[in-house]
């Protein structure tokens, strides 16, 4: 059996299919939590940390590659699942592309998802519960909390992962474009370095609003880096 805390959110427009998924992946031992459609997720979302998703494509009102690359765009990272009656090779490539994890074409084995949940969120490392320290900060990955000196800083879910991103390559200069392609999942000619700035110092303001300690700073003509 797995943690309660473990929990996977579920959005599937077809009530029969949804109400299967929640049995199994309850029976499971996994907490979850299944919607009909996008509406309410994303306030979901901004309360909840789900560990993984599970997303149909054919949704009402908006496509689920397209919902999912809309959370991606907002700095959501949760692992996604696929469920589609979509099974070409475009609409596969689409998914991947998009930001999805893994792909399961309808019908599908509700045991072989279950075998797919559980690859994916080892691959994830969710249950690996070690905190990262770097100078006074502490992150909880896990649970996307961080304290400063033992105090918790709130933190939107991208400014956790920038400031994630930072830790977990101590030693690295990063570039602007390795910051948009693994925080913003961005790789076009749309994106705006202003959209870096805005987001470096915002962050920065959170975690040394004294502006004393200087744990990132620039590297000019290159990136950043942790000092």
């Amino acid at each position: 059996m797995q943690s309660e805390e473990i929990e996977i959110v579920v959005i599937e427009d077809e009530e029969d299919i949804l109400e299967l998924l929640e049995y199994h992946l309850n029976k499971a031992g996994y907490a979850v939590t299944g919607f009909l459609s996008t509406d309410r997720v994303e306030q979901f979302l901004e309360e909840e940390t789900p560990a993984l998703m599970i997303v149909d494509r054919n949704l009402p009102g908006v496509e689920g590659s397209d919902f999912v690359a809309h959370l991606r765009r907002l700095g959501y990272d949760i692992p996604v699942i696929f469920l589609t009656a979509k099974d070409r090779e475009s609409d596969l490539e689409r998914g991947f592309r998009v930001g999805g994890d893994d792909y399961m074409t309808k019908p599908f084995s509700y045991k072989e998802l279950l075998l797919r949940v559980e690859a994916l969120l080892r691959r994830s490392g969710v249950r690996q519960s070690d905190k990262i320290k770097y100078r006074d900060m502490v992150l909880d990955p896990k649970r996307h909390r961080l304290t400063v000196e033992g105090k918790e800083i709130p933190l939107s879910r991208l400014e956790f992962k920038l400031l994630y991103t930072f830790v977990t390559h101590p030693n690295r200069v990063l570039e602007r474009d390795f910051l948009r392609e693994e925080v913003w999942k961005e790789r076009g000619d749309d994106f705006h370095d202003k959209t870096i700035n805005v987001a470096l110092n915002r962050l920065k303001k959170k975690i040394d609003p004294d502006g004393t300690k200087s744990y990132i700073v620039p590297v000019w003509g290159v990136g950043y880096k942790l000092a």
